[in-house]
Formats: C-alpha cells, structure tokens, sequence
C-alpha cells in the first residue's frame, strides 16, 4: 500500500510538471535562437503537450516495472539461496545419520550399506551428494574392501561436524528455533522440589535411607527415589561420599550405568531422584530363578554390557570399585545398568590412588594389600562376575558358606579359581585372563584397555556398535507381571538418628547438593513421555508462533482454585496481588527477550 502511494505521488507531481515542460521544450524546438513566443504559438498545437505528457507517463510506468521486477528477482534470489543452504544442511545431515546407521549395521551386511552411502552421498552423479565430503569418496572405498567392520566415515563425520558447526549454527543461533531452545533450558531450570514428585512403595534401602519409587507429576515418568537422611549422613560423617556419587552421576551419561534426573532436598534428606529398574538385581537372577547361574548367551549379554558401562566411567577417569551381582541392575526390557556408585571415585589423570575398599570376596589383590592402583580393580570384578553368572557362586567362596573375612582374602592373594564343567574353553579363558592376580598382566589394564576385553574370543559374538545403540535384543526380558524385589514388610526399617543437630555449615553442604534437574536425563524423559512433541508447536507453516514474539505481552500467570476462591472475598487484595505477579512476569519476559 505504501508503494502505491509513493508511485501515485510522483505520478501527480509528473503530471503538474508535465504542461510547463513540454511548453518550454516546444519553444526551444520551434526558437532554437531565443526569439519569445506569442499566446498564439503557445496555443496553436496542443497536441503536442498530450504528446509530451503520455511519454513521459509511459517512461515512470517502465521505470516502475522496472524496479519492481529487481525487487521481485532480489527476493527470488534470496529465498533461492536459502533453500540452497537449507538442502545442504539437511543432506549433510542425511550423511551423518547414514553413518550412524552403518555403525549399528549387522557385520555380515555392512559392506552393502557402506557401498550405498558412497554412491548415494559421495558419488558426483548421485543428486544427493555432499560436496564437502566427497574429497574422502576414494580413501572410503579403499578402507570398504579392506575391513568393512571397521569405521570408515569418520573423516567425512569429522568435515561434515566442522562445517554445521560454522555458518549453520550461527544461523541456528539468529532463528526462532534457538528462541525455543532458549525456553526449554529456562524450563529445564526450574526449581525442583518435594511436591514434583508422587511418592510410591519403598524398593529397598541404602547406607543413608530408603529407596523408593516415585513419579513426576508433570510427565508421568517413573524413577527410584534414594533418599539420604541428613542426620544419619552427618552421624557417619559421610558428606564427602554423599556429594561425591551425586557428582558422579551427574557427570555420566551412559546407557549401563544408572542416570541421575534430578537432585533436591527435603526438611530430612537429600534426595537423588535415578533410573527406575523393575527388573530386579542380578543376585535375585543368579540365586532365586531355578537353577544357580546362567546360561552362556546371557553370560555374554550381561558381561558385554557391563564392560560398556566399565568403559564409560573409566573414560571419565572413574573406577567403580564395588562390582558385584547386587549392583548389576536389569530394566523392564532386559538390559543392565551400573548401579551403587557410592564408593567410585575419579583417578587424577597419569596418577593412581589407594584405598582399602570394596565388598569381600570381590575385591582385588591390589586393593586388599593397600597398594596404589588405576582401572584394574574393576576388570577384577568383571571377572568375578563373568564367574559367579556361569557358575552360580563367586570364585572365592561358596553360597552361604560361613568364612572369615581373612580367610577369604587369603584365597584371594594366594588361591587359583576352580572350573567345573560350566564353563566353556573361551569362558575359562576370560576368566583368568581377568582374574589375573598381578594388574600389570591383567586383561583390560594393558594399553588397549576395554577394547583388548571386547576383543576377546568370548564376546565374538557380540557386535559392540548395536549393543551401545540398544538394538540387541536382550537373552532374558522380565515378566512385568513379577516384583523382583523383597516385599515390603520384610524391608529393614531405620532407626531414629538421636543427638545429632544441623548447623549453617550443613546448610551450606545441602546447598551444593540440591541443584535440580541433570540436562540430558530430563530432556530425554521430555521426549520419551512426548511432552517435547505436544509442546514445541510453532505458527503455521513454520512462523513463529506468538510466545516467540516478544513485541506481545506475555500472558497473565493461571489462578489455583484457592486464589479464585480468595478473590472473590476479598478483591482488594487479589487486585493488588495480581499486580505485583504481573510486574514480575514482565520482568522475567523482558529477561527472556534479551536472552537471544
């Protein structure tokens, strides 16, 4: 509309111009020499005038259409060009999830999927190929005849990450997505406390408190509540342990090993809301589900697994320290998870550390004679499991056989492992490999680490890409209809923690413990409950939706039911209220839109 004003405005002012224009260019034709004209010369050819005006009129409207068509072709070139940088980004990200793809892909059909992804993404005749990784399209088809297995596209992941990390995220940076992303994290950030969750029956119990199920309110997602009384934790002066598992299991993220969700306090405990397993422990399997043990298939499953999550933690310079059946969780599904990481602690890089800890009957050589060590502790526990899961007892002592401690040690440090007919040639042969009494000789403590285990005859029937991805099928899966825990009654109960008063310094501890909800647990468990899909809705036709527009006020807070009731008897008070609510939503709209 502003545009036709602007075109008519110069057209009316052309118009007014136009007769005195065309005057002064007829006398100048007619008296090239300067001679006046007369009234009658000026009148004797009107025509001309119309002549002069229609040119004139004729030329604005070209040079309109003119501009009009380079404003058109401007537009034309600048949508082109986005949708130019919108296909690269989407086919360099097709590449990145074909190779994903390929990893996960069964051994036996790997070379026919590699073949695909070059001729699809790396091919210059193929519509879909990716310019800035068809430099490694040569060194890729090498590396496919040689060993289909191994990973050959990390050249084109590693050049493909380098360049979405450049101009496209910034680009990402000055959309409306990175608008959304921006309330999500606020979201994410919200205070977290008792009332988040529901609370159900006690699952067991810990060194500090119970452990109970519970379900966030919001989402419908189930966890296990660990519950640390806070008396009973200053009693045993376990801060530094308390604090320490809460930081570790922050810090990991991995599928087998237990996630922590979300932290916070009560009145009486410090709570560490995790991974909910109804699966039940692998004692209750090895001990309580028929015959003593397992067979081999699942030997393999649970150990494969449990050397992952080895792996894992030892990647963040942590050592378990406390492998055993107890702590070998299994999910609805029939995986495993790391649990218990109360005695784990993170190994200061090129040192090695020393502590007398563990449970007996499971601890190493190294640990039980006080000397300094790095990872090999656990890969002694691995062995003792890999044992017990095959033979239904632990190496070292017998099912409810009554030893001393010292006893057990002593087998430990001096005794050989005995084999019985359970255990294939390749199980014996993991078994003492990691069940090596020097850690210099062990498996898994020699350069190639957990990937030496991996390597070994007894896992060759696993393929580590798929189970990392999720994708084996597990040997065993739960009945769901089966609680794979004690009954509730025959649960211990605590006793009352007498004589002990909390002080500021306790306070300031519970400060660094409470700190709410672990990024990626909780972003996960927004998509697994498909709050992210209901949620992250935006305009039609992908425009940003109004609670992106910050030129909109921000929508007024909603009333409980106690609040409407309250304002009905006494408006004064609800209209002043509703101010000071009304200022601080502004307030924290106006932080959201300098946020971006």
């Amino acid at each position: 509309m502003r545009r036709c004003v602007c075109v008519y405005t110069i057209l009316r002012e052309c118009v007014r111009w136009i007769p005195a224009a065309s005057k002064r260019l007829k006398g100048r034709l007619l008296f090239p020499f300067g001679r006046p004209p007369t009234g009658e010369e000026w009148d004797s050819d009107s025509s001309f005038t119309v002549c002069v005006c229609v040119c004139v009129c004729v030329c604005v409207c070209v040079c309109v259409c003119v501009c009009v068509c380079v404003c058109v072709c401007v537009c034309v070139c600048v949508c082109v060009c986005v949708c130019v940088s919108e296909c690269v980004i989407y086919l360099e990200a097709s590449i990145t999830k074909a190779q994903e793809d390929y990893e996960v892909t069964p051994d036996e059909k790997r070379k026919i999927r590699g073949d695909q992804i070059i001729k699809t993404f790396l091919s210059k005749q193929s519509p879909q190929h990716v310019d800035i990784a068809e430099v490694f399209a040569d060194q890729c088809k090498e590396n496919l005849e040689l060993s289909p297995c191994k990973e050959i596209f990390s050249n084109c992941r590693k050049a493909v990450h380098d360049y979405l990390s450049g101009a496209p995220f910034s680009d990402y940076q000055n959309s409306m997505y990175y608008d959304r992303f921006l309330q999500w994290k606020v979201l994410e950030r919200q205070p977290i406390t008792k009332d988040t969750f529901r609370q159900y029956r006690v699952l067991g119990k810990g060194g500090f408190g119970e452990v109970c199920a519970c379900q966030v309110r919001a989402t419908g997602k189930m966890y296990a509540c660990k519950k640390l009384e806070k008396k009973r934790i200053k009693k045993r002066k376990g801060e530094s342990m308390a604090l320490n598992e809460k930081q570790i299991l922050e810090k990991v993220n991995s599928r087998f090993v237990v996630s922590l969700a979300y932290a916070y306090e009560t009145k009486d405990a410090l709570c560490l809301v995790l991974t909910i397993m109804n699966g039940g422990d692998l004692k209750f399997h090895i001990y309580n589900m028929g015959t003593p043990g397992f067979e081999k298939d699942r030997v393999q499953f649970y150990a494969a697994q449990i050397c992952c999550g080895l792996e894992h933690l030892h990647r963040e310079s942590i050592v378990y320290r406390d492998l055993k059946p107890e702590n070998i969780l299994l999910d609805d599904n029939g995986h495993i998870r790391i649990s218990d990481l109360g005695l784990a602690i993170k190994v200061p890089e090129g040192e090695l550390i020393r502590g007398r800890v563990g449970t007996v009957g499971y601890m190493a050589p190294e640990v039980i004679n006080n000397e300094k060590y790095g990872m090999s502790p656990d890969w002694w526990g691995l062995g003792c499991l890999v044992y017990e899961m095959t033979a239904g007892r632990s190496p070292f002592r017998a099912r409810k056989e009554r030893v001393k401690r010292e006893e057990v040690e002593r087998r430990v440090q001096e005794e050989e492992e005995e084999y019985s007919d359970k255990f294939t040639e390749d199980t014996k042969a993991i078994c003492r490999t990691l069940l090596t009494k020097d850690p210099k000789q062990r498996l898994g403590c020699q350069a190639d680490r957990a990937a030496g285990v991996k390597a070994h005859s007894f896992f060759k029937n696993i393929n580590f890409k798929r189970l990392e991805a999720g994708i084996v099928e597990p040997p065993f899966v739960p009945d769901p209809r089966a609680v794979y825990c004690k009954d509730v009654l025959d649960i211990e109960q605590f006793s009352t923690v007498k004589g002990v008063n909390l002080d500021q310094t306790d306070n300031d501890f519970y400060s660094k413990f409470s700190t709410g909800c672990v990024s990626i647990p909780w972003q996960n468990e927004m998509i697994e409950t498909e709050c992210f899909r209901d949620l992250n809705v935006f305009g039609p036709q992908g425009t940003r939706p109004p609670d992106l527009d910050w030129n909109q006020p921000p929508e007024p807070p909603r009333r409980s039911l106690l609040d409407r009731i309250f304002r009905r008897h006494h408006p004064e008070v609800s209209i002043s209220h509703s101010r000071v609510q009304s200022s601080s939503v502004n307030s924290v709209d106006s932080m959201s839109n300098s946020a971006p």
